[in-house]
């Protein structure tokens, strides 16, 4: 994958966080999102590590994720929009999103809860003889989750197929990772014999190389590995937050981290020709799927009750 196609991944997904930010403001987006803006050489470089047929889970900030694992920009948008062309037709929302075609197995809005999934996800696919990965996307908050740490301990001993990526932004909403996370996310998987490695978050290209190569180890029945990616949110951990004008972290600090925007090291590889064509290419992209969510009808009411099952015959369920 070039430097341009990784660009481009982190350019739609920036440009619709960006738009997804404009329609919480006016109330198109019921409820606020998690917003990935800062964070997205994560999501891309890993990604890109991937192949079409491996598996991810996401966290509650997945839409980063979602994106780059290959799902349509327009349905994730509907689906925000609680639209029936939704990827979940509307049910699922900014934190449930979910394309079982492309491997994503789901958004979470529970701290840590995609780790057993993505871990129940590889076993499966180990007894069933492929050579499929799962990787499981978590915050540094998550690294005190008793779930996140059992799953660590079964991947280990069971040799599972499983990358885990901890996205460590410094905060989990608002607490310092530094006040709360003892050691670190490298020294607790290396505990239970998983190899693990710490990279630039911020480096789409290093987070790509690093992740090439945990992704390698795990599908080569080697076991499980861990990537620490060292990031940064440029917002808030929620678009409520603006409504209460939090301050927990100082201009300089957030200042710092822009300096290092992704998208500014990545564009700089670009010609100013190549990087313009690939701007516009996203924002006629993202204004197709604006237009495309926002004529999608809102789910039927008289629907309410479907979906709630994979199978609603074996439950008995007429409708």
């Amino acid at each position: 994958m070039t430097i341009a196609d990784l660009y481009r991944s982190m350019r739609l997904i920036r440009g619709f966080e960006e738009l997804v930010l404009d329609l919480v403001k006016h109330g198109e987006v019921v409820g606020g999102t998690h917003s990935y803006i800062g964070q997205e050489a994560v999501a891309v470089g890993v990604c890109a590590a991937l192949r079409p047929d491996d598996l991810i889970t996401s966290t509650h900030r997945g839409h980063g994720h979602v994106l780059a694992k290959g799902a349509e920009p327009r349905r994730v948008l509907a689906e925000l929009l609680g639209r029936r062309d939704g990827l979940n037709r509307g049910r699922g929302g900014s934190m449930h999103a979910a394309d079982l075609g492309k491997g994503i197995l789901g958004a979470n809005g529970i701290v840590g809860a995609g780790a057993p999934i993505a871990a129940g996800a590889a076993w499966a696919e180990r007894r069933s003889g492929s050579d499929r990965v799962a990787v499981t996307f978590f915050g540094d908050g998550a690294l005190n989750q008793g779930v996140v740490l059992e799953t660590l301990n079964l991947a280990a001993i069971w040799r599972l197929p499983v990358l885990f990526v901890c996205e460590n932004n410094g905060y989990a909403t608002t607490l310092p990772a530094r006040t709360a996370v003892a050691g670190s996310a490298v020294s607790r998987a290396e505990a239970f014999g998983i190899h693990a490695e710490s990279v630039d978050g911020m480096s789409v290209e290093a987070v790509h190389e690093a992740a090439s190569g945990c992704v390698a180890h795990a599908r080569s029945g080697e076991g499980p590995a861990l990537l620490e990616c060292r990031t940064y949110r440029f917002e808030g951990h929620h678009t409520i937050e603006r409504r209460f004008r939090l301050s927990y972290r100082t201009p300089e600090e957030v200042e710092q981290w822009r300096a290092r925007d992704p998208l500014l090291t990545a564009g700089a590889e670009l010609s100013d020709e190549e990087r313009e064509r690939v701007d516009a290419e996203v924002e006629a992209e993202l204004a197709e799927a604006l237009a495309f969510a926002q004529a999608s009808p809102p789910p039927d009411p008289a629907d309410a009750s479907r979906y709630l099952y994979a199978d609603q015959a074996a439950f008995g369920a007429t409708s």
